[in-house]
């Protein structure tokens, strides 16, 4: 093995340890902060606790509604990775989303109806794409030519692309009297995966590509190699002959198409149609899936799949504690993590 092949694996290795300590930390502390809330409510931490396992991996519904409900995260927190590995942060996955969806809907109610799933399904998902990638490219542009900081941009986005759809679906797309799309066509829906009964369905394979295509891109490529020069030191790189301003375009581009695409989730594999309020919250939730995965690809299909136990596990140990106990613990996880992440940065 060569000296930088060692430096190399000896980065990774660091890197991953400084990770690990991190999430540990951060669910140390959740747990004690929701162990001293169900002990307050005169319940034992080790019931709760055993009852949110078992009643979210213990059966097949259980695992299913956990996919269902991490799926969307792994968009989202992509779509914050992404950026975030050049030095952005994107705020403004939750605009994206609904520009996505929306051109996901409406695409999709667009085909003739005896369009075949091959031809309709990656169809319907290019159009979310392309719109989230639109959305995205603009704050990605205005810091390229003008220094425009991304989060307030992205931030002030996603008000606007919440209006205009609301305008754009009640003066145009949406169905009359009510405030969502009419039905995609039956070749643009996604099968369920089948387990008894969940909501659980085929977007679930598509986020984990994304995931694993977002890691290749990062690890493999030299433009991802690019993008982390980037995000080390964009002086250095620009030095080095990276052009930052394509950079900065094409990863607020990358991090909306893959907000975007959610739609294949929300709208082709659960509702079939675009409804307003479909999906909210989950662009916003994407940051600290986004956070806690460490901006890796592997740790936010993690991450997300942690946060989608805990929303499932709220509903069924209601009868325990109040179901607003799983909102401290996300609360707490997110603290921690950025408590942790601030100290190891002053070492």
């Amino acid at each position: 093995m060569t000296g930088g092949v060692r430096a190399r694996v000896g980065r990774a290795v660091a890197a991953a340890a400084e990770g690990g300590y991190v999430v540990a930390v951060a669910l140390l502390v959740a747990m004690a902060a929701g162990s001293a809330l169900i002990l307050a409510f005169g319940q034992s931490p080790a019931r709760v606790y055993a009852a949110m396992w078992t009643r979210t991996w213990g059966d097949a519904y259980g695992v299913g509604q956990v996919v269902f409900k991490a799926t969307p995260l792994v968009f989202t927190g992509l779509a914050v990775a992404l950026p975030y590995r050049v030095g952005l942060f994107n705020i403004g996955a939750e605009g994206q989303m609904i520009a996505g969806g929306l051109a996901t809907a409406v695409a999709g109610a667009a085909l003739p109806a005896a369009t075949p799933w091959f031809v309709a399904i990656p169809a319907a998902i290019a159009a979310g794409a392309a719109a989230g990638a639109a959305v995205g490219a603009l704050p990605g542009w205005l810091r390229a030519r003008f220094g425009a900081h991304e989060v307030i941009d992205t931030i002030m986005l996603n008000f606007i692309v919440a209006a205009v759809a609301l305008w754009l679906g009640g003066r145009w797309l949406f169905v009359p009297e009510t405030t969502h799309t009419a039905p995609v066509a039956a070749g643009a829906r996604l099968p369920v995966l089948g387990l008894r009964g969940s909501a659980a369905n085929a977007s679930a394979a598509l986020a984990i590509a994304l995931a694993a295509g977002a890691w290749y891109w990062l690890a493999r490529t030299r433009g991802g190699l690019a993008w982390r020069a980037v995000g080390a030191n964009p002086l250095a790189a620009e030095a080095a002959g990276v052009r930052l301003g394509r950079v900065y375009v094409a990863a607020m581009a990358a991090g909306g198409a893959v907000a975007g695409a959610v739609g294949a989730h929300f709208v082709l594999g659960y509702k079939g149609y675009f409804e307003e309020g479909l999906g909210r919250g989950a662009g916003f939730m994407g940051i600290a899936v986004a956070l806690l995965g460490r901006a890796h690809p592997a740790g936010v299909v993690v991450a997300a799949l942690l946060f989608g136990t805990l929303a499932h596990a709220g509903f069924e140990i209601n009868a325990l504690v109040p179901r607003e106990l799983v909102d401290v613990l996300q609360a707490a996880i997110i603290l921690a993590v950025a408590a942790a992440a601030g100290r190891g940065g002053r070492r």
